[in-house]
């Protein structure tokens, strides 16, 4: 089992900055993928980025040079830099870790964090 537990949100002005963390604790090593996803009010959860074992990075296209994802292997953290954010930006963001086992792919997320970017 995987536990994830995100900080780093709050409130913000429209081009300000955030920087996300999302700490795993369990059974790291079992973990393929890590990602954030976001869900704003009456929206569906949407992928934003995410990172492999190896490293590989994948960004939503309408956040492609705003945010960053990063991890510290080290402290089995994950990390969403967020830049030049926008009102649509607003949402509950998610941590993910995705587990292998026996054919079959488990899910694991955070308790979310609110971001919201407002003047």
């Amino acid at each position: 089992q995987v536990q994830l537990v995100e900080s780093g949100g709050g409130l913000v002005q429209p081009g300000g900055s955030l920087r996300l963390s999302c700490a795993a604790s369990g059974s790291v090593f079992s973990i393929y993928s890590m990602g954030w996803y976001r869900q704003a009010p009456q929206n569906e959860r949407e992928l934003v980025a995410s990172i492999s074992s190896r490293g590989d990075t994948a960004y939503a296209e309408h956040v492609k040079g705003r945010f960053t994802i990063s991890r510290d292997n080290g402290k089995n953290t994950v990390y969403l830099q967020l830049n030049s954010l926008k009102p649509e930006d607003s949402a509950v963001y998610y941590c993910n870790a995705k587990m292998g086992s026996e054919g079959y792919e488990y899910d694991f997320w955070g308790q979310g964090t609110q971001v919201t970017v407002s003047s």
